[in-house]
């Protein structure tokens, strides 16, 4: 295990198949300002050509706040062009997480608002601290999500939740985006790390192709006819069934031992 500090505001701890980045900016709640958000979204394409060696992206936060969101302080005063050009660069950062070949997992270890939820929604799968404080606020500024939190939200939970949570601005538990479908767990604070560990451990055993593809397969047949999805998983299907780790989780489970996948 090894830690790199990114950016001094960004902490990455290498697990072998799995990288735990964690956004160390404790005196403001995690909160995001241009430059953490364009070198986490440097991070996400340097990590998409590493793909032979790491499976899978934890990303957490420290002490109270995970993301409490944008850094608002940098708002007041900005120009329209200086605004706008923060959203696109939102937009593209966490589009980027959200495209990654490698499983996501967000630890939502505390406050989780606005930009930090979207954060949290461009992952594959939300862990959160049971008393976390989880919310898309910006209506409260007379404002609206504008790093996917319209669009990702309510394609998780719904558009009547969805709407509850981002036309009234209030803020949800972690043990309550649980119960919604919002995160998959909710945990004690001590619980949070080593669920999320546990889960990556699991998933960066699985082989290799089949995890991407099966990430890359429910992402494109949500946006697809459901015909068009059943051919598409027909088609990887077939393709992981002449792949080497398909030849080989076969012949480990009638050999009745561990597969050895490659990633081939």
């Amino acid at each position: 295990m090894s830690e790199e500090r990114l950016h001094p505001n960004l902490v990455l701890e290498r697990r072998g198949a799995i990288e735990v980045l964690r956004i160390d900016r404790e005196d403001k709640l995690g909160a995001l300002n241009f430059e953490i958000m364009e070198r986490l979204g440097a991070y996400a394409t340097e990590l998409t050509a590493r793909i032979a060696d790491v499976r899978v992206l934890i990303i957490t936060g420290t002490g109270r706040g995970f993301v409490a969101g944008a850094d608002i302080a940098g708002y007041h005063g900005a120009s329209q062009a200086d605004f706008d050009g923060f959203q696109r660069l939102s937009r593209k950062t966490f589009d980027a997480i959200a495209a990654l070949p490698q499983i996501t997992i967000c630890a939502v270890n505390g406050h989780a608002l606005g930009g930090g939820f979207e954060l949290a929604l461009a992952c594959d799968f939300i862990l959160a601290n049971e008393k976390a404080k989880i919310g898309l606020p910006e209506i409260k500024l007379g404002l609206l999500p504008g790093g996917g939190g319209t669009q990702r939200l309510p394609r998780l939970v719904g558009p009547m939740r969805a709407k509850d949570l981002l036309l009234t601005g209030r803020m949800m538990t972690g043990a309550e985006a649980a119960d919604m479908g919002a995160a998959l767990a909710a945990c004690s604070p001590e619980e949070l790390m080593p669920r999320a560990l546990e889960l990556a451990e699991t998933l960066a055993a699985q082989a290799p192709v089949a995890l991407r593809e099966g990430k890359r397969v429910i992402e494109d047949g949500l946006d697809a006819a459901l015909s068009a999805g059943l051919t598409l998983e027909q088609r990887v299907l077939g393709t992981l069934f002449a792949s080497e780790d398909g030849k080989e989780g076969i012949a480990a489970f009638m050999e009745k031992r561990d597969p050895k996948f490659r990633g081939r």
